[in-house]
């Protein structure tokens, strides 16, 4: 079916989990290059497309992905550790308020600009997890490059695991004629073009870097080959995180650049495994404190390659990974804005990190800065006066201390 110069593609996804049909729709925005949107309702997938081979391209890669999430059947473990009910006295499209009122400006699809008063409330909410939970375990507040090495990322599997996020990084070649023929080619056409042409291959090197995908990372590339003494150690960062995630990046709170707070844990199974559940139980009170809307429950990664069902069933199975998700009353869904991650000897292999003799172990929590401002924003909306009581005193208190 042809809609002006597009094309719609729709199938049912009967044959498919209904758990599934989430991640269906995530991974089919990558495949094809041509796609305008991907939509899903009601157990039916809608792409709106432009690709030169027709449907026909659409349709075998949707048919790949159906094939690689349904294979097997492991039978994912469903686990709630806690639910809070929040009153959510707004109900509109927060997105909307904050573009009218121009307190977010929009440059691309994930990507924002954002002023007062989110850019306050987002200082706030990092502020308030480093002082409620991250000094809790006495953690020591450490600072990460943007960027990261394409080796260290190699060691963490995120090749394998979720190569789609990659932003790589490159620069103009150390060469006096290719960087002043790019030059003149700019000058000539008048200013940069989407469509200049850049050859790659000439006038740049391979890639030493990418963007950044994830705070922790650097944590454990700074450890690496230490031997660690103790129990373990707790360090805590925030970063700005990377990911590109194609058309994806039009759902509601997922960002190409956002800020990541982590609080990273690496020790003794038994030093893990205990502040992993002490700061599931931070969470819970700040929760109830702030009224908000949400639930804590076992989750896994939306691993993007074949192996999906194996790495994604041993990790709900294991329980190595709790989100803490808050409910868009608008859109009546949630988000995922926290996660309590187990990782088991991993990183600690990888990167030969050791407690005594033996791969350290590792874990990390960590807070998606700008969709708790979004999600919390959606529960209550912008005017003050609907916030609740106590996150009010709390803000108000730190916004006056921070003057």
């Amino acid at each position: 079916m042809k809609t002006d110069n597009s094309t719609l593609y729709t199938i049912s996804l009967e044959r498919l989990d209904p758990n599934q049909h989430g991640q269906l729709k995530y991974a089919s925005a990558f495949v094809s290059e041509y796609i305008d949107d991907v939509r899903l309702d009601n157990g039916t997938l809608t792409i709106v497309h432009r690709d030169p081979a027709g449907s026909d391209r659409i349709q075998a890669g949707v048919e790949k992905l159906i094939e690689r999430f349904s294979k097997g059947d492991f039978g994912f473990k469903e686990h709630i550790l806690f639910e809070n009910r929040g009153r959510m006295p707004y109900r509109g499209d927060i997105i909307a308020d904050l573009v009218a009122a121009k307190t977010i400006k929009v440059l691309d699809p994930g990507l924002f600009i954002f002023r007062e008063p989110f850019s306050s409330l987002l200082r706030f909410f990092d502020d308030t997890f480093v002082q409620r939970i991250a000094k809790a375990f006495g953690a020591k507040e450490e600072s990460y490059p943007a960027i990261i090495h394409l080796s260290t990322l190699d060691k963490t599997n995120h090749f394998t695991s979720f190569p789609e996020h990659l932003h790589f990084l490159s620069h103009l070649r150390d060469d006096l004629d290719v960087i002043e023929s790019f030059s003149d080619s700019i000058r000539a056409a008048g200013g940069w073009k989407e469509d200049a042409p850049l050859d790659l291959n000439r006038n740049m090197p391979k890639p030493r870097f990418a963007m950044n995908p994830s705070t922790c990372y650097h944590c454990y590339e700074g450890l690496q080959g230490e031997t660690l003494e103790g129990d373990g150690i707790v360090a805590t960062a925030v970063a700005k995180c990377h990911r590109y995630e194609s058309k994806n990046h039009t759902d509601f709170g997922r960002l190409l650049d956002f800020s990541m707070r982590e609080i990273i844990l690496v020790g003794k199974p038994e030093f893990v495994r205990e502040n992993r559940l002490k700061a599931v139980e931070h969470l819970k009170q700040l929760a109830i404190e702030w009224e908000i809307d949400c639930l804590i429950e076992n989750a896994n990664d939306p691993f993007f390659t074949n192996d999906f069902q194996v790495k994604a069933s041993f990790q709900r199975n294991q329980e190595m990974k709790y989100e803490m998700r808050l409910t868009i009353p608008s859109i009546n869904k949630s988000i995922a804005c926290s996660s309590v991650n187990f990782h088991s000897t991993a990183f600690g292999t990888a990167f030969d990190i050791k407690t005594g003799k033996r791969p350290a172990t590792t874990g990390c929590i960590g807070f998606g800065l700008e969709r708790w401002v979004f999600a919390f924003l959606a529960q209550f909306g912008l005017d003050e006066a609907g916030w609740p009581a106590t996150f009010r005193e709390q803000y108000h208190a730190w916004h006056n201390k921070s003057k």
